[in-house]
């Protein structure tokens, strides 16, 4: 039986104590970020002003509201280096998830050599619930899977832990 995928915002409010995001990616392509990367491409940084705001608002208010009920909400990023445009575009944008209350780290894809890590992104929630982001080729996002197979989730939570213990954090990685 396949499991009903929450929606992502009703996967994150579930979260009483813990929710981990691993990325995995070097390139994304989604929609709801495109005229912002379009910004940052032509400018070459991120508008600290009322557009920047407002684009971030409904993930910081999310997040926020998670941190203030006492969830720990962490990020790890596994990136190749040199970074691409990509990446750069997102650490860019990472003081803002931080300021949100989300811990952010990143761990050099040439470090990661020695991990077992899943073939997708994903976020997990208290250690019981995976919700796997699926990306095309060239970066669009597809439907995602969810599953709360005690194995798979197992797989993750050691996967996402072993990659924070090697991260660098967010305050300390340049690029």
């Amino acid at each position: 039986m396949r499991l009903r995928v929450p929606s992502f915002e009703d996967l994150l409010n579930s979260a009483e104590r813990a929710a981990v995001h691993l990325e995995l990616r070097d390139v994304y392509a989604a929609d709801t970020e495109s005229e912002e990367y379009q910004h940052w491409k032509k400018t070459g940084y991120r508008r600290d002003d009322e557009a920047a705001a407002a684009y971030w608002k409904p993930w910081v208010n999310l997040i926020s509201g998670l941190v203030a009920r006492g969830v720990s909400v962490r990020r790890a990023r596994v990136v190749s280096e040199p970074v691409t445009e990509y990446i750069r575009y997102e650490h860019s944008g990472t003081p803002w998830i931080v300021r949100a209350g989300e811990q952010v780290r990143w761990l050099p894809r040439s470090r990661a050599s020695e991990l077992a890590l899943p073939g997708n992104d994903f976020w997990l929630i208290d250690d019981k619930a995976v919700r796997f982001n699926l990306f095309s080729g060239d970066g669009k996002i597809i439907d995602p899977q969810y599953t709360e197979n005690p194995k798979t989730v197992a797989l993750c939570a050691d996967a996402f832990e072993d990659v924070w213990k090697r991260a660098i954090p967010h305050e300390n990685y340049e690029i």
